[in-house]
């Protein structure tokens, strides 16, 4: 099946079919209910969509199967998780013919996977490999993952998919309208991390209709190895009579599908809102135009959740923050043996701001369980850092569990020519699609001519290319070795830099600190020796970012070998003051809560309270004078886009462990009497997801508002009860579907009805200002929106 697509994609687009939810809404089905076995009770119904999308052209129909995993399911009583996608794949498959293929189609389980939330990223994989199991029995030519928000949870169901089955998969992320999942990751960087993955394409679906798709096209194809998916929504909804109308009609729809495929798209469908009709003009409109050219290999790009590092060799040397290395550092030791990750936080955070593009991680102590340190501190960053991270061990489980676990393409230090060593590590590393340092030594004797590297570098490559890897895949590590050891070890390295670069065609790193080790005046020494490995073609360095360049004459002339046994260095650097450490000037502990908020800094922040406590600073002081203004300042980092939705969640977090830390302070209900303001919260009926609204909670809990959380699937009758029985200010309701949003409308007018009087705000992915207004409603977009609507309609000051 895989050919067969591949074979299409080479003449024509590929055409998906339109919306199914929309679809059985307008045939009155209702959202309160578990759509799929609505479907398996109705087959008729169902099948007709399914033939219908068939004869309007589709090449590929998706099953019904959006939220058939085991937690959606769960919801409604449903246990048979594999019985229900492979009864639902049956049907499709039966509906359908003319070699028209049919995707078994998986989505969300509603839940925010670690590091971004509570579910582990191994029972995310679990919950999603049960469904595919379903489908597979049923049949299904291919898979597609849509409708992603979370990165972590994209990835844990393309492994699902992979491990199980060598089959064509889609993978399709939903961007808000800054152009970031709800994870806060870009289009770019999710390419780049799913194509690596092995995702056979990779685009964007919902959320916004083809004129708005355009863009994030675009932004892709210059890094797109695979093809790219287009299936927007049929324009912005809006209410009319009561029904959810989108704003865009079939021909506008088709209009716009040909400029996706001129942007690059080469695989295009349509999502909320549209028919079969727009499938057949969308099918008119670009079956004879041509897809565009994708790239032959991976690009030499690296990803973190939420950013990415394009290695270009036109652009400046990039360093790779050397400093989270316990070794020769005896206070990180006793932490990470302690499983306390302060420093490691704070040199992320340093390196970053110092000009750091990657950072490299080591956990390696005497003692430490290293597998489990590593995943924690994967865990951290993964959060506290928007930089690619490089994997630092000599152990292939380490490192195959951090590869595992790491939500972007990592880069593995490192490796080396041992025959066992790379039969263990380039597999593993392959299938998570990282990016590997070869080191040129093949035992622990180190090539010391330039020969015998080149001669490694050659072996190991070819290793590498025979299971898939390319030269644009691996980072040549040139052995910068110390020149107080070996006089001729600078020469050495820069002569294989500029091999690898000119001839070879390589990407190249050293660890810059080690050519000086021994000598005095390293920072000099580094520096010079950097300035002439760039000139060389070197596109990487291992260093510390905070160490600012150096300029000599006389450290370039010992590392070029002119000033034997470097005796002009070192009595140059004898008349010279030592280097000067930075000391610490002063301890503020009430700063400390405030950064310990700021930086999401759970671990400490019960520690640094009681600290301010102990100064005899009052509870409601450190409530209002710091940590409110810390938790403002989140939300002011995060309308700026500087913060995403993982490091408001960890700040949120932080602050609701500091206030829990103060609440044996106050009286009993004396917290909860300061707070003027009350929202009772619920996500509507037949709506299962509520991710958004538990941060909306926390964010709003900790500006002092009175939360009471109803939770998800709640009826408009039970909203309005319970509305009577706590009197609140605001109602705030949620809802993440198309076909579920339209229940707010009766929540409000229920409302009305009862005669409850207070406002009503409401949110949600889908949802617009535009649409809020039309139900009588306030739109809050996010957490920190939803705070400055409270205070505006509340007419309250908090």
């Amino acid at each position: 099946m895989k050919n067969k697509i591949n074979n299409i994609l080479k003449k024509r687009p590929l055409i998906l079919d339109g919306a199914i939810g929309t679809l059985l809404q307008k045939k009155g089905v209702s959202s309160r209910i578990c759509i799929e076995k609505w479907c398996l009770d109705n087959p008729d119904i169902i099948s007709q969509i399914h033939s219908d999308y068939s004869q309007a052209g589709a090449d590929i129909i998706y099953t019904s199967t959006f939220g058939s995993n085991r937690i959606k399911l769960a919801q409604y009583g449903i246990s048979d998780v594999i019985s229900v996608n492979k009864k639902l794949a049956q049907l499709a498959k039966k509906s359908v013919s003319n070699g028209v293929m049919v995707a078994g189609d998986i989505s969300s389980t509603g839940k925010l996977v670690k590091p971004f939330g509570a579910f582990e990223f191994e029972d995310a994989v679990n919950v999603f490999k049960e469904q595919v199991k379903g489908l597979l029995q049923g049949k299904v030519d291919l898979f597609v993952i849509e409708t992603m928000m979370d990165i972590q949870e994209a990835r844990a169901a393309l492994l699902a998919v992979k491990e199980l089955s060598d089959k064509f998969v889609i993978v399709t992320m939903t961007y808000d309208k800054n152009g970031r999942t709800l994870s806060g990751t870009d289009p770019v960087t999710a390419l780049i991390t799913l194509q690596s993955l092995g995702a056979d394409a990779v685009g964007c679906n919902c959320s916004t209709g083809p004129r708005d798709m355009l863009k994030i096209i675009s932004s892709l194809r210059p890094y797109s190895k695979v093809p790219l998916v287009a299936k927007p929504n049929a324009g912005l909804p809006s209410l009319v009579n009561g029904e959810t109308v989108f704003n865009m009609n079939p021909s506008e729809f088709a209009f716009f599908s040909k400029k996706l495929v001129n942007s690059g798209a080469s695989i295009l469908g349509g999502c909320c809102g549209t028919t079969p009709l727009y499938i057949v003009q969308l099918r008119n409109a670009i079956i004879k135009l041509s897809p565009k050219r994708i790239l032959k290999s991976l690009p030499c790009a690296l990803s973190s959740a939420r950013s990415n590092v394009v290695l270009n060799k036109k652009k400046t040397v990039l360093i790779v923050g050397e400093r989270i290395n316990p070794t020769g550092k005896k206070k990180m030791q006793q932490e990470l043996l302690s499983g306390k990750l302060g420093l490691v936080r704070q040199f992320a955070r340093e390196q970053e701001n110092t000009g750091a593009s990657l950072l490299d991680v080591n956990v390696g102590v005497a003692g430490i369980d290293e597998k489990e340190m590593m995943k924690s501190v994967i865990l951290a960053l993964s959060m506290n850092t928007d930089l690619p991270l490089v994997i630092d061990s000599s152990s292939a489980e380490v490192i195959e569990n951090a590869l595992r676990l790491y939500p972007g393409r990592a880069l593995v230090n490192s490796v080396s020519g041992e025959k066992g060593k790379m039969k263990k590590l380039l597999p593993l590393i392959k299938k998570y699609g990282a990016m590997f340092i070869l080191l040129p030594l093949t035992g622990k004797e180190i090539p010391l001519t330039f020969e015998k590297r080149k001669e490694i570098i050659k072996q190991i490559f070819n290793e590498a290319r025979r299971i898939g890897f390319d030269k644009k895949n691996i980072i040549v590590d040139c052995l910068a070795l110390a020149v107080s050891y070996h006089s001729h070890a600078a020469v050495l390295s820069l002569k294989t830099i500029e091999w690898c670069s000119k001839i070879f065609k390589a990407n190249t790193i050293i660890g810059l600190s080690n050519i000086s080790f021994g000598m005095p005046g390293r920072r000099m020494i580094n520096a010079a020796f950097l300035r002439m490995a760039i000139e060389k073609g070197l596109t990487m360095a291992i260093a510390d970012p905070m160490h600012k360049p150096l300029k000599s004459k006389i450290a370039t002339e010992f590392l070029l070998d002119k000033d034997k046994g470097g005796l002009k260095l070192i009595k140059s650097y004898s008349k010279k003051p030592k280097d000067q450490v930075g000391k610490v000037t002063g301890y503020n502990p009430r700063q400390m809560v405030y950064e310990s908020i700021l930086n999401g800094d759970k671990e400490n922040i019960s520690f640094v309270v009681k600290n301010v406590l102990g100064l005899g600073i009052a509870p409601n002081v450190i409530i209002e004078d710091i940590m409110i203004p810390a938790i403002i300042k989140v939300g002011e980092l995060f309308e700026e886009r500087k913060y995403f939705l993982p490091q408001l969640i960890a700040s949120a977090e932080t602050m609701k462990k500091g206030v829990a830390v103060l609440r044996p302070y106050f009286k009993k209900g004396e917290l909860q009497s300061k707070k003027k303001v009350s929202i009772l919260m619920a996500t509507v009926e037949g709506d299962i997801h509520d991710i958004g609204k538990k941060i909306v909670a926390l964010m709003l809990e900790n500006h002092g508002i009175k939360v009471i959380d109803l939770g998800k699937n709640i009826s408009a009758k039970k909203i309005v009860r319970e509305a009577k029985k706590y009197q609140p200010h605001i109602i705030g309701l949620s809802a993440l579907m198309t076909t579920t949003m339209v229940n707010m409308e009766e929540v409000i007018k229920l409302v009305k009805k009862e005669g409850v009087r207070c406002k009503i705000m409401v949110g949600g992915a889908v949802l617009n200002e535009r649409y809020a207004g039309s139900i009588g409603a306030e739109f809050a977009k996010d957490g920190v929106d939803a705070i400055r609507v409270v205070k505006r309609i509340s007419k309250c000051n908090f």
